[in-house]
């Protein structure tokens, strides 16, 4: 039976948690949950039956957190023998039940926030693929629980380039519709989509009433089924145990109305049973699956937000690219990006919706630098890019580290072109740009350049690219050769635009090369280009009078409501989208450090402190500096990207001022703090953002690392004298590890001791209830705790 067929005809519903259902049957704290599949499998077995005796026709081996660096050695077994009990449970069950071979996070942040880099993950989750995939014994692989959508991309392309198998994708978000990394909705949907994710949704972090929100988005936005398995509430402690308080019923209340709004895909993750999809299976019986519809919307995305092309005019800023530009040129070829990264920050203030990203100088190595300045520009500005290269080699690798779906610039009708890019469009996801010329030139007819336009488009559908992720440039020629070239091209662009109903951009400054005062013919091209329905346009968009046309423009056709952006430039205000720098001289070390750019910290460093002696930097800048991040990472203005890399930006300028700290200056720490995640969890992300926060803000850490045994905790805390320890769980199994470490720590008579919780299972309440001092909610909470704890004694 065909899952993607049977996805495409019916309802259907997954398992609910399987830590919950281990728990239960005697899991002990510490214990590798994989292993059982070795010493256990009749248990695993049984857990699998009764979810199929509850409705479910997909379960999920159990694998979830079947990684090289956790199991070594037994990976392949665990692997293999999880996926062939299954298999047996599904085939007892009858024809048409499945198995996924399920994969959760490595446990690793990447880079450039964290050290794993992207092929090292890629390798992780692949070894757990290959594992579980050799014998044909699953039906598809559900990739779930991430929070990062870069480790999410890694897999993907881990179950795409070692199988053939339908691949699922949930994501977890928090209330705020935001994953750990600070991606929202539209990105995670054009990252899946662009990668070729047959099912895509969320699951784990918020119950069926929390989720209500982020469902109605993946409904209006996926042109894909949608997969929905929240939690059965959020863990509360009750009569010394961890429940979850969402009942059976209200759950499937929940999934009926999901059922309803078109989800097509259903299940449970944390605290649900066999009763809770029970419960759902028959609430659910009887409603008829709401057909999956193309949105028809052309996204590109970042790591962190997703910009739709063609609801209204977009801006793609045109300043990183060496053609005409001697000093970015000469930067390149020193291998100095500090002036393409300072050129990405000033676009992004002046209103750039995407960065046109060019490195095509000769005699560099243009397929290492592209992506090198790709993972640069990323690590400095959330907007997404247009990644743009004659060379398809190069293009192929900046697409496949890129963290989104990007712009590709470009292809033209010439069919070996279109032979190269095309495939790794179709592998990689995002929407690219097809210029209107062949082998026989530009066309010099707006009928010409139409017939080379749509064998692009007549093309790219042979490769499995939808109409909607091709963006047709007519090319703009310059008008001091041949002054009819500016109305051919808009001619072009009209054409084009009503006869193959595609998106469209333009080079806009080529029309005015050889003029005077080229800005006035700039913008006034640009009016009429957007009159005749243009959709992005590459420009300066530092150029005030390009920008004044855009915004003008954007008024007088209604696409700007309310002229509310035209009142805000006019009235010199930032867009809420802007960092929160004081000034916008991108020489000021605070300024550096609030954009994260590592790459100019340590100049900026030596010229503070020409001025100012290192404590004074310290305590008038850095520190400034960083508490403006927390201030905009707490408010939601800014995310965990920018925050980590802020912190990593005072690391490297701290590496200079601790050279210029004289002995009287010291360098006394403000106080030391205890870092663990609890014994059998093995993820240390929330730990080491804290850490890196806590260093930064002048706290000595002592980092136990993961899946700490209790005792090394409490004898570490005594021998230490430590006031302040700070424990994290992200595993609904460990969350009872972490309630006996705190029990241990207060039995060792402690005094002054705060024990500070944290992790994306726990909640405020439940902290409270297991004997934390404190929950912290997010890394700068953690920071506050401690400047409260030993700056300030207010606890």
């Amino acid at each position: 039976m065909n899952l993607r067929q049977v996805l495409r005809e019916e309802i259907l519903f997954f398992d609910g948690a399987m830590g919950t259902m281990l728990q239960q049957a005697g899991l002990a704290m510490g214990e590798l949950p994989e292993i059982w599949n070795l010493d256990r499998p009749d248990v695993i077995r049984r857990i699998h039956e009764r979810y199929f005796a509850a409705g479910s026709r997909i379960v999920t081996a159990n694998t979830f957190g079947a990684h090289a660096p956790k199991l070594g050695e037994r990976l392949a077994p665990a692997v293999q023998a999880g996926v062939s009990i299954a298999r047996e449970a599904a085939n007892a069950a009858g024809e048409g039940h499945f198995v996924a071979l399920d994969i959760g996070p490595c446990g690793k942040l990447l880079e450039p926030l964290g050290t794993t880099s992207f092929e090292e993950a890629y390798e992780i989750f692949a070894q757990t693929v290959r594992a579980g995939t050799a014998d044909g014994l699953c039906d598809l692989v559900l990739i779930e629980t991430m929070g990062d959508l870069y480790e999410m991309k890694a897999a993907v392309l881990s179950v795409k380039e070692n199988c053939d198998l339908p691949v699922f994708c949930t994501m977890t978000f928090d209330e705020n519709r935001k994953t750990l990394t600070g991606a929202d909705i539209s990105a995670a949907v054009a990252l899946l989509e662009g990668l070729g994710a047959d099912c895509i949704g969320i699951n784990c972090g918020l119950g069926p009433r929390q989720a209500q929100g982020i469902v109605e988005e993946l409904c209006t936005l996926a042109s894909v089924p949608i997969l929905v398995q929240p939690n059965a509430g959020m863990p509360v402690f009750r009569d010394g145990k961890t429940v979850y308080d969402v009942t059976p019923e209200e759950f499937a209340a929940c999934l009926a109305s999901f059922a309803r709004r078109g989800v097509r895909a259903l299940g449970g993750c944390c605290g649900t049973t066999p009763a809770h999809i029970a419960a759902a299976v028959d609430a659910c019986r009887g409603i008829a699956p709401v057909p999956v519809s193309e949105k028809g919307r052309t996204v590109v995305s970042s790591y962190a937000r997703g910009v739709v092309i063609g609801e209204r005019p977009v801006v793609i800023g045109e300043r990183i690219n060496p053609t005409g530009k001697k000093k970015l040129r000469q930067a390149l070829l020193e291998n100095d990006l500090s002036l393409p990264l300072r050129e990405a920050a000033a676009q992004q203030d002046c209103g750039a919706d995407l960065l046109d990203v060019n490195v095509g100088v000769p005699g560099l190595d243009e397929r290492t630098l592209l992506p090198r300045i790709v993972r640069e520009l990323q690590s400095v500005t959330d907007l997404p890019l247009q990644i743009d290269s004659a060379d398809a080699d190069a293009l192929g690798a900046a697409m496949r580290i890129y963290n989104g779906c990007p712009m590709v610039n470009s292809v033209n009708g010439k069919r070996e072109t279109m032979e190269a890019v095309f495939p790794l469009v179709k592998k990689y996801g995002g929407a690219v740009v097809g210029l209107c010329l062949d082998e026989n030139g530009i066309p010099d007819t707006p009928e010409g350049r139409l017939r080379v336009a749509r064998r692009i488009v007549e093309t790219a559908q042979e490769y499995g690219i939808a109409r909607k992720n091709i963006v047709i440039d007519a090319l703009t020629l310059t008008v001091s050769a041949d002054q009819r070239e500016a109305f051919r091209t808009l001619d072009a662009l009209s054409l084009i635009k009503r006869e193959l109903g595609v998106k469209t951009i333009l080079g806009v400054s080529n029309v005015s090369f050889g003029l005077p005062r080229r800005d006035a013919v700039n913008a006034t091209f640009l009016t009429l280009a957007l009159r005749a329905g243009l959709d992005a346009c590459i420009i300066n968009p530092c150029a005030e009078q390009l920008m004044s046309a855009w915004r003008t423009y954007r008024v007088l056709s209604g696409s700007d409501e309310n002229a509310v952006e035209y009142i805000s430039a006019c009235a010199g205000e930032r867009q809420p989208e802007a960092v929160l720098a004081q000034s916008s001289d991108l020489t000021s070390l605070y300024e550096i450090v609030v954009r994260g750019m590592r790459e100019l910290a340590v100049d900026a460093a030596k010229r503070a402190l020409a001025e100012k002696s290192p404590l004074e930097v310290v305590e008038t800048i850095l520190i400034p500096a960083l508490d403006a991040v927390g201030q905009g990472y707490e408010s939601g203005k800014l995310f965990l990207p920018q925050l980590i890399m802020s912190a990593e930006t005072v690391q490297k300028a701290f590496g200079v001022i601790k050279e210029h700290l004289t002995a009287q200056d010291g360098e006394a720490s403000h106080g030391r703090v205890i870092l663990a995640t609890v014994k059998g969890d093995i993820h240390d992300i929330g730990k080491n953002i804290v850490k890196v926060l806590l260093e930064n803000y002048g706290f000595t850490v002592l980092d136990l690392g993961r899946d700490v045994p209790i005792e090394t905790i409490v004898e570490t805390a005594k021998r230490e004298r430590i006031r302040m320890v700070g424990l994290s769980a992200l595993m609904t199994t460990t969350v009872e590890s972490m309630r006996q470490t705190i029990q241990a720590l207060h039995e060792a008579g402690l005094t002054g001791c705060c024990i500070v919780a944290g992790g994306a299972v726990l909640t405020r309440e439940y902290a409270a209830r297991i004997g934390a001092d404190f929950y912290a909610g997010d890394a700068m909470e953690t920071v506050r705790i401690a400047k409260r704890l030993f700056e300030e004694g207010t606890l």
